[in-house]
């Protein structure tokens, strides 16, 4: 199975600008530019993009890991943090930081760390990634 998404530039680094577009048509011809990227101006960015896919990813897969232990999630919210920094070598992505919350109807603390864990290391976004990805996962069971 193979999924596409494109992007267009025009101009220098700090002064050209981009659309990115998706084949599901979710992304039609966004606008994106240097200082969406790496200041406040608001739009969005390839980090924004990575990070979305990364929870929506991770959330997913919780949701198989935590079947596959008996467990059906009423809610799971994850939020990607990524970080990007400049190196040597350029600009990299050194980390991402994954904030979980689930309401997981019977299971305990330890039942959902373990299918947490799980999925970060199961979910393919995780394996794409160069990068130290840590997390915090919170059980929202009263």
């Amino acid at each position: 199975m193979d999924r596409h998404a494109s992007a267009h530039w025009e101009g220098g680094l700090k002064d050209g600008k981009g659309t990115v577009s998706s084949e599901s048509g979710v992304l039609d011809a966004r606008p994106y530019n240097f200082g969406q990227r790496f200041a406040d101006e608001k739009g969005t960015n390839p980090e924004e993009l990575v990070g979305a896919a990364h929870a929506s990813c991770f959330s997913m897969a919780l949701s198989l890991v935590l079947g596959e232990a008996g467990y059906t999630p009423d809610a799971v919210d994850t939020r990607a943090t990524v970080t990007i920094q400049e190196s040597d070598d350029g600009f990299e992505i050194p980390a991402v930081h994954l904030d979980v919350t689930a309401t997981v109807p019977g299971a305990d603390d330890a039942a959902f760390q373990k299918a947490a864990e799980g999925a970060k290391a199961g979910c393919p976004i995780s394996k794409l990634f160069n990068a130290n990805i840590t997390m915090n996962a919170t059980l929202n069971n009263a």
